[in-house]
């Protein structure tokens, strides 16, 4: 059996992947820098434990060494994910994560060189953030070659988890209006723009976000303008808008702490009747010069819950490959690896 590590597994959706990987008779070593939190865990799952600090430059890379793979899961990445890539790469370990975040996608991509050198993998965003959405950026792209143009929108719903709020308000630098063009990341003109999208289950308004795949589907596709949006009540649209320039107070220290602070101690993450009955939506399009355009929709299992699910699903294939550089999951598994995941249905058409 795969010798892995799961680590940050005592935060929210790293305890989900470890009871969902005991469900699948996985074994993963769960690992942290409390023992207080990691122990229980490890203990009412049966499983081993490590204790070590992202900050214990020499002690995480021998403990990372001992392992083929690290699952990391410990959030907010742009302050977790550097120490170890850079520890999976020194001690010739596989290196998957869960992050969305663009910082930490492209601090991946120019680490290739070193990851093949090491002969091992570097595969960030192997959750909801972006197995999906790269899935479907692939899949219209496939069926579109020559096209140029390329835009995703998702809808989730359930709520978020502690992690997942923190890296918003981390991220509040990046601002919404974001997206690729010619190749480049660029600003857009407006802060929030507005799109309305057909999901397969009905219309809704979206804005654009700075979502992993203007990234990862950058590398999946090679297409070179990616616009991304996520579906918001029309009020809340308004709301953001009207109240747009209070988010540049999340940039000053003190706001910022109270911020972090109101998370830790106030948000718990979507409850298992939540994660068990709620869908997540996914509508891609993708457009060539001439016009043409190919759209595909996807329905799929709730976010932190496909999380857990898909996550498990790239250990077991990373570990079963030949795999080595830089890799997004449906670059290196195709368009259909979220197809593998309970819960998705894809359409070429609009259901009626």
């Amino acid at each position: 059996m795969a010798n892995w590590l799961l680590y940050g597994a005592n935060g929210y959706t790293g305890q989900l992947i470890a009871k969902h990987a005991v469900e699948k008779g996985l074994k993963p070593v769960l690992g942290g820098r409390s023992e207080a939190k990691i122990r229980p865990l490890a203990e009412q799952l049966g499983l081993d434990y490590v204790v070590v600090g992202l900050n214990e430059k020499l002690n995480l890379t021998n403990i990372v060494s001992e392992f083929d793979l690290v699952l990391h899961a410990a959030g907010p990445f742009k302050h977790t994910a550097h120490p170890m890539i850079k520890a999976c790469i020194v001690g010739k370990t596989h290196y998957l994560d869960i992050t969305g975040e663009i910082d930490v996608f492209e601090y991946a991509f120019s680490h290739f060189h070193e990851a093949v050198s090491a002969e091992i993998t570097l595969m960030p965003g192997v959750g909801f953030d972006v197995i999906p959405t790269d899935c479907m950026a692939k899949y219209v792209s496939d069926h579109l070659p020559d096209a140029n143009n390329l835009e995703i929108a998702f809808q989730t719903n359930g709520g978020m988890s502690p992690g997942t709020s923190k890296t918003m308000v981390e991220s509040i630098d990046v601002g919404n209006g974001l997206a690729r063009r010619n190749g480049a990341l660029q600003a857009l003109p407006d802060r929030i723009n507005q799109k309305q999208v057909q999901f397969s289950h009905k219309e809704l308004s979206t804005i654009s976000i700075p979502w992993g795949d203007l990234v990862t589907a950058f590398h999946s596709t090679g297409i070179p303008n990616i616009t991304t949006y996520f579906a918001l009540p029309p009020a809340q649209i308004a709301q953001m808008k009207r109240f747009s320039w209070m988010m540049g107070a999340l940039r000053i220290g003190p706001i910022r702490r109270l911020a972090l602070n109101y998370i830790d101690q106030n948000i718990k993450g979507p409850d298992q009747t939540v994660r068990d009955t709620v869908k997540s939506y996914i509508w891609a399009k993708a457009t060539n010069p001439a016009g043409d355009a190919v759209e595909a929709w996807l329905e799929t299992a709730e976010a932190y819950k496909l999380t857990a699910l898909g996550s498990l699903c790239c250990v077991e294939r990373v570990l079963d490959s030949q795999l080595v550089g830089v890799h997004t999951p449906a670059g290196a598994f195709g368009a259909d690896l979220v197809m593998d995941i309970p819960g998705s249905v894809r359409y070429d058409q609009l259901p009626s």
